[in-house]
């Protein structure tokens, strides 16, 4: 067994604005696990939120995992000890992409036939961060330029409050009318409890699909009267990071998204996913400023998730790994055994 690491600067075309800052371009860590003759790759997106900010404490971290001596254990136990160690999950993620990747290659499958899942069939959501109406004038044209996918998600929560939510909005309508595009809005925690309520509201008027983490992280507590008065579904995304997240307050939402570096990567991907299931929820799969190799590994067990927000490696300028691909509006993993996807040039180790 030979675990390497690789710091790549990830540059993107447009830097990403939420309500909780501006992502401009980053360094990702990605994850070469070599064993019997078989190479898994696997991707960490540094995050504050998600326990590692920098590449080098996400490599720091991993590396406290493997001398634990690892070599032999089953992805689950690996997965089992990282989390008694306490590993942030967007650190782990790295690692478990690759041991999944590996393990599909080893058995001659593409990820999502070794998982039991379908090919994707969802169209994938891309991105609007917050801008004000004149940039979206001038965005839209181009995310829409030779991709066909229908389905926008636009970032509101503005630091300036909702009246700019609303003209920001309005914009959009405007600038989507001739694309026959549906749009969602994901406003990351931006809005309190009565914001919540109003915009809602608002957007329930106005060709809105569905809310993404109206309230912050922590506020899941007012879900409870923020929920039986909505007019439009209700996703959380920061308020679920594991699975026994979504107990306490499956009643007052009508869905969940999962992220691979929220979680820690594919092996609690799928308790989510289960667990969402169970309690009649909804299924959403999203990303953080993540190259081809784990959105490739997110495409693979997309088959079975009801709204897909897998676009970021179209964001990057350039992507310095190669795989799932917007195939009729559907981010598609390539065919080949493991989730399809490698380092375009593959670092020296």
């Amino acid at each position: 067994m030979k675990i390497s690491f690789h710091k790549i600067l990830i540059k993107k075309r447009f830097p990403l604005a939420i309500s909780r800052g501006v992502h401009g371009d980053s360094y990702n860590v990605f994850v070469r696990y070599e064993k019997d003759g078989h190479i898994g790759w696997g991707e960490s997106a540094p995050g504050e939120n998600e326990g590692a900010k920098t590449p080098e404490k996400v490599i720091e971290e991993l590396q406290r995992l493997i001398d634990t001596n690892i070599e032999g254990l089953s992805i689950y136990e690996i997965e089992n000890r990282a989390r008694k160690l306490k590993i942030p999950p967007c650190a782990y993620a790295g690692l478990d992409i690759s041991l999944w990747d590996w393990t599909a290659k080893k058995s001659g499958l593409p990820l999502h036939n070794l998982l039991g899942l379908p090919m994707p069939s969802c169209k994938t959501s891309i991105t609007l961060g917050i801008m004000n109406p004149q940039s979206v004038k001038e965005r839209i044209p181009i995310l829409f330029k030779n991709n066909n996918t229908k389905f926008l998600k636009v970032k509101l929560g503005s630091p300036e409050g909702i009246e700019a939510d609303k003209s920001m909005y309005e914009q959009v309508i405007e600038s989507t009318e001739s694309l026959d595009v549906k749009l969602r809005v994901d406003a990351n925690g931006g809005w309190n409890l009565n914001q919540a309520n109003q915009m809602i509201q608002w957007l329930s008027k106005r060709k809105c699909d569905y809310i993404e983490q109206p309230l912050a992280e922590g506020e899941e507590d007012k879900l409870k009267e923020l929920y039986p008065n909505s007019k439009l579904p209700i996703f959380v995304d920061e308020s679920c990071r594991y699975s026994n997240d979504i107990i306490p307050y499956a009643k007052f939402v009508d869905g969940i998204n999962l992220k691979l570096m929220k979680c820690g990567g594919i092996t609690e991907a799928m308790r989510i996913l289960a667990i969402a299931k169970t309690y009649g929820l909804k299924t959403m799969i999203g990303c953080m400023s993540e190259s081809s190799i784990s959105i490739s590994a997110g495409a693979s067990i997309s088959g079975i998730i009801d709204h897909v927000d897998l676009d970021s490696h179209y964001n990057l300028n350039p992507d310095p790994a190669s795989g799932a691909a917007m195939i009729n509006g559907v981010t598609t993993p390539r065919i080949a055994p493991g989730h399809g996807a490698f380092l375009i040039k593959e670092p020296s180790c």
